[in-house]
């Protein structure tokens, strides 16, 4: 039976983690506001570009079928695959990156027969895979929570040129999509080649530039703005994961304190009653 003094360290101990989670339950609800707000915004301009971007592809395809062949709508046997995972820098956030891991694993059993190079953004996922020997190309840290335009243009210039100069022949994003404070979506979505949605070219266009050259420019954004987009989900994902984590954690330490305070007052009452029953046993023998 542990003595009160341990009790006492032990509940001391619990209560100093619960002001650690709280504190950063704290942190993740107020970062979460701003990252689900940019998330939410950025959902209808990403929707309306590919919308446009489809129907002026459709427009040009069907004028110039010679446009087929521009580098990034290429399609070719997938037999050098580029992944492109997004976790979180740090822990603390329940099944947010373990679920990105294993989805991540699961891509990779499912494509054996090609040989797949990863880009990792997050020191998760970095780690993860540098020990267990996986062919990491390219890697960034520290921007898991900023979600910048300009890393995520950094990073589609990079799959981008692979994919051109034919080093790999598709790129795959693997996140976390924000749906809710609750819940996540693991998401696999091919970023090139770059697939015409279907059902497009409902729209008549007019252009005053060259099909060619609207392509040129309209096919590297669309890259650019699908990473961009899935940084911010995914930064949302991750605030709304570990605030729900770090309010688990909190809850479970407040249990843990009220039953070892229980325990202490049951060990202190036992104890108590002990010494009275000494107490009594030895007048007891007096008499």
């Amino acid at each position: 039976m542990p003595s009160l003094i341990d009790l006492r360290r032990r509940i001391r101990s619990v209560k100093s983690t619960q002001q650690v989670t709280k504190a950063m339950k704290m942190v993740s609800a107020a970062k979460l506001r701003r990252a689900q707000d940019r998330a939410l915004d950025a959902r209808p301009y990403a929707a309306i570009f590919r919308q446009v971007l489809g129907d002026v592809a459709a427009a040009a395809l069907a004028g110039d079928e010679q446009l087929a062949a521009h580098p990034l709508l290429a399609q070719r046997p997938e037999k050098r695959i580029l992944v492109v995972l997004l976790t979180a820098d740090r822990g603390l956030a329940g099944a947010f990156n373990s679920n990105l891991i294993k989805t991540t694993q699961q891509f990779l059993r499912e494509h054996e027969d090609a040989e797949t190079l990863l880009y990792t953004i997050g020191r998760k996922g970095r780690d993860f895979f540098r020990k267990r020997g996986a062919q990491i190309v390219a890697e960034k840290t520290g921007i898991s929570q900023t979600a910048r335009f300009s890393d995520a243009a950094e990073v589609a210039a990079d799959a981008r040129r692979r994919f051109e100069e034919c080093e790999v022949d598709a790129v795959y994003l693997i996140y976390n999509e924000f749906k809710s404070v609750m819940a996540q979506k693991l998401t696999v979505l091919k970023v090139l080649p770059v697939e015409v949605p279907a059902g497009s070219g409902g729209r008549d266009y007019i252009y005053e530039q060259p099909a060619q050259q609207l392509l040129n420019g309209l096919l590297p954004r669309y890259v650019e703005i699908v990473v961009y987009q899935a940084m911010l989900e995914s930064a949302a994902a991750e605030h709304a994961a570990r605030m729900t984590a770090m309010e688990a954690a909190t809850t479970n330490a407040e249990e843990m304190i009220d039953k070892l305070t229980l325990y202490m007052n049951r060990v202190r009452q036992a104890s108590i009653t002990k010494e009275l029953i000494e107490v009594v046993s030895g007048a007891a023998a007096q008499m």
